[in-house]
């Protein structure tokens, strides 16, 4: 490239030299900066580097990255840097607009072949009517003030087009709903899952298309202003296109991936022809009348789900997104010039637009949420999420200063409501709206209120395919009958890594296989597989596998959502220790120990930490064939009793042997009690000692209600054994326990939270992992000479005080006042049929 001038009409034009491309060096004096390549590679580098600086600076915020990188082109366009002409003709200067603007270009061509890509289309046809009316009604009211907006400036100002072409842009642009950028909002707000995030998602992916539609007939209309029939045809070409790319290459491709061996990833013949056609794509709907990347974005939508969809995203997003898309947005801020926003009015003129797009939006999805009498909270939630602008926005807003839809000024004006609308949802959403929570309707969450003769709901989280087999011969023994089905749901943890949105895949078990491209996929194949297999030749179990992807800090949210969305009654967590080849235990990733710890402090029903050493001796093909050997350590308590519960149900099971140890306090123990209770009368906080001593009291009257009533149903059941030890104090506690028989393949033990006991003095002064409670941090240490596996089970007493768990627990029992008395031994042919309902304790 040499000179440029101007010439007599005011236009600039540039020279082409060829020699000019690339340099031959300072020590030649040549300067790097007077050639196309050198300067372009500067270009590039500032641009991906002021993007990546806002990214770190609005991070603790939670922006978007657009956000990041429309700021990142701002501060090197002339509103900043910009401003210094030295800077602005050397790094910047008119010659090298060309060059840039294509490669952007071409990177966003091959960005909205990704979005196309990843965008279920097939997701339209399951979309309910309240998501259709959503988009519609979210979509009328902005683009109702786009005309309004539109009529002042068409007024003012001399602009070329007709008065209809110049409202559609601008409806356009105020009233579509980014869907790529609010998905990522979603799982950010980890709502994804919600009712509410998937109505928006919905809505969204909705609008997102009408918006394509829209945008591709104002094009067509504002380069045929002078002919209707041109519009027309520009139309009805581009619509022939689409039914072709539909009816012919998608079967190709289809074709394509049937050819391909399974197992084996696509060679690079198929891989170049597919990036071909998203180039031909472009031309054709370039050369039709619309813009390239509307052919580009429908030859991505006809790509077929699966590992061909897995392999394009996997090879291009990270150069696409990474690389070649800031750019696109950085001439979005480099063509924006704050400076040419002059006057009070104008100011005021921008901020009312904002005000009354954003009003639009959340009127719109309010009035349709009160019709379907949805909350007002998340009615107006939806509609701040729904006002999330993106990829499309810069579109509309760059064809529109292209084809001079739109000046400097109001093209300024209508980025910087982009940039304000767009970082505004999630700041008001995180500060106003918490997920309501179904706790009137949700009351089964522990295994001791689950009635043994209704569904069983386990959610059982997964790190790696080492935890499967002892998770599985768990649930097998768990006893699933045709009275009490168990229903699992699989959750595989994965933690969030690069580029990788946070998102939980719900997967469908009869889809079919297709050959994992990474470690993560292949882990996630494995697990699924275990436990469909397990499904087919079990009785009475269904399993629903899902994925969650997340930052290890928030997992935990992820795991406690799912357990409310699906009404479980049980959690089962691996611990974050396994067990070497010598026997010892070796912590394996301590970010595992953090999402325990958060998930007992969070969970909406009751959990279990599981420590797996193995359990073996199962045959999941004939069940009568397993056998197990289970102790439960039972020192009084909400834990102890949700951990007796546990028991019970597999008691029913006829090949496990159940032994029930419960420890009672010796003389000196109770001696000790005394004291402390002598003590505790000195204080003076005398209401909180009584409390605590009426706790007690009631604890141990639960117990005992509790336990008679277990021994007195199990009386004449061989299977089942019950002893007591009395103990003083933590040794002999510790001797006792070390003391009982090897046989034994499961120790099921309370995490006894809350609980002050004289039986375990001492025991947590030397706990290693106090999330598991003193019996269960000695069970699960390396130095417990025992190979069984442990799980330590945390009881859910509700959301208020100890007392208050308890009294609901009373208020449960009294619903029930008058349970069958008579003992009903196991049958083991029929243990179905005499399983005992466990939501109650009577007074006996």
């Amino acid at each position: 490239m040499g000179h440029s001038s101007i010439n007599k009409t005011g236009a600039s034009i540039v020279c082409y030299a060829p020699t000019m491309i690339t340099t031959n060096g300072v020590w030649q004096g040549d300067n790097p900066l007077d050639f196309s390549l050198p300067l372009f590679i500067l270009q590039l580098t500032l641009v991906v580097a002021a993007t990546r600086i806002f990214v770190f600076i609005l991070k603790p915020f939670r922006q978007p990255r657009v956000i990041a990188e429309v700021l990142g082109g701002v501060i090197l366009g002339p509103s900043v840097l910009g401003r210094s002409d030295a800077f602005a003709n050397a790094v910047f200067p008119l010659r090298s607009v060309m060059v840039i603007e294509t490669m952007a270009n071409v990177g966003l061509l091959y960005f909205l072949f990704l979005v196309g890509v990843e965008m279920d289309i097939y997701v339209l046809r399951q979309v309910g009517k309240k998501a259709v009316v959503t988009a519609i009604a979210g979509m009328i009211l902005p683009f109702g003030v786009g005309a309004i907006f539109s009529l002042l400036i068409h007024h003012n100002q001399q602009i070329k087009m007709s008065q209809g072409t110049h409202i559609l842009f601008l409806g356009v642009a105020l009233s579509v709903t980014a869907f790529p950028v609010l998905a990522r909002i979603l799982a950010e707000l980890k709502l994804i899952n919600t009712e509410l995030g998937r109505i928006a998602l919905s809505s969204a992916l909705i609008n997102d298309m009408c918006a394509w539609i829209l945008l591709a007939v104002a094009i067509a209309l504002v380069d045929n202003e002078a002919s209707n029939l041109a519009s027309l045809w520009v139309i009805l070409s581009n619509a022939v296109f689409v039914a072709i790319v539909i009816l012919v290459v998608r079967p190709g491709i289809s074709w394509i991936i049937r050819r391909n061996p399974e197992g084996e990833s696509f060679s690079d013949f198929y891989i170049c022809l597919i990036l071909a056609g998203v180039m031909i794509s472009g031309f054709i709907t370039d050369a039709l009348g619309t813009h390239s990347v509307f052919g580009a974005f429908v030859f991505g939508l006809i790509i077929p789900s699966g590992p061909l969809g897995v392999t394009l995203v996997e090879k291009l997003e990270d150069f696409v997104s990474g690389l070649l898309l800031p750019l696109y947005f950085a001439i979005s801020g480099l063509k924006t010039n704050i400076a040419s926003i002059t006057g009070t009015f104008t100011w005021t003129f921008l901020i009312l637009i904002i005000f009354l797009a954003c009003i639009g939006k959340v009127a719109g999805t309010v009035i349709v949420a009160l019709f379907y009498q949805m909350p007002l909270r998340e009615g107006v939630t939806l509609g701040l999420l729904m006002n999330t602008k993106g990829l499309i926005e810069m579109i509309v807003l760059n064809v529109g200063r292209d084809q001079e839809v739109l000046d400097d000024e109001s093209f300024a004006i209508m980025v910087m409501i982009t940039i304000v609308m767009t970082s505004l949802v999630v700041p008001i959403v995180s500060a106003t709206y918490r997920p309501s929570r179904r706790f009137i309707s949700y009351k089964r969450r522990t295994i001791q209120m689950s009635k043994l003769d209704a569904e069983f709901r386990v959610l059982v989280c997964v790190h790696t395919p080492r935890n499967v087999p002892t998770i599985i011969n768990l649930l097998d023994a768990s006893n699933p009958t045709k009275k009490s089905p168990i229903c699992i749901y699989v959750l595989h943890l994965v933690e969030l890594s690069g580029r990788t949105s946070a998102m939980l895949i719900v997967h469908n078990t009869r889809k079919p296989d297709y050959p994992a491209l990474n470690r993560t996929q292949a882990q996630s194949d494995h697990i699924i597989h275990a436990f469909e297999n397990y499904e087919q030749h079990a009785s009475c179990v269904s399993v629903q596998p899902l994925t969650a992807v997340s930052p290890y800090s928030t997992m935990h949210e992820d795991i406690c959502n799912l357990a409310e969305d699906k009404r479980v009654s049980f959690i089962i967590i691996p611990f974050h220790k396994q067990q070497t080849v010598d026997g010892g235990m070796e912590a394996k990733n301590m970010a595992f120990r953090m999402v325990n710890q958060n998930v007992l402090e969070n969970a909406p029903c009751s959990v279990g930490i599981l420590v797996d050493r193995g359990l073996s001796g199962g045959n999941r093909l004939a069940a009568s064939q397993m056998s197990h050997h289970v102790a439960i350590l039972f020192f009084g308590g909400p834990d102890d009793r949700e951990a007796l519960s546990y028991g019970w149900r597999m008691a029913e099971h006829p090949g496990i042997n159940l032994t029930v140890m419960r420890f009672l306090p010796g003389e000196e123990a109770i001696k000790t009690m005394k004291k402390q209770q002598q003590q505790n009368y000195v204080d003076p906080d005398e209401s909180a000692t009584l409390n605590v001593d009426l706790d007690m009291e009631r604890e141990k009257k639960l117990d005992q209600k509790f336990l008679h009533y277990f021994r007195t149903k199990h009386a004449n059941d061989d299977s089942i054994v019950y002893s007591e030890k009395v103990v003083n104090n933590g040794e002999e506690t510790v001797a006792a326990i070390r003391q009982m028989d090897d046989i034994h393949d499961l120790f099921i033990v309370g995490r006894g939270q809350g609980m002050i006991s004289p039986l375990t003095a001492g025991l947590t002064d030397w706990s290693e992992c106090p999330e598991l409670g003193a019996i269960g941090d000695l069970l699960a240490s390396s130095d417990f000479a025992a190979t069984a596996s442990v799980l330590v089970v945390h009881q859910f007493i509700g959301l208020g005080t100890h007392g208050d768990g308890l009294e609901s627990q009373e208020q449960e029992e009294n619903t029930n006042p008058h349970p069958p008395t008579h003992p009903q031994p196991r049958k083991h042919a029929h243990a179905h049929a005499h399983m005992p309902t466990m939501g109650f304790h009577p007074v006996l």
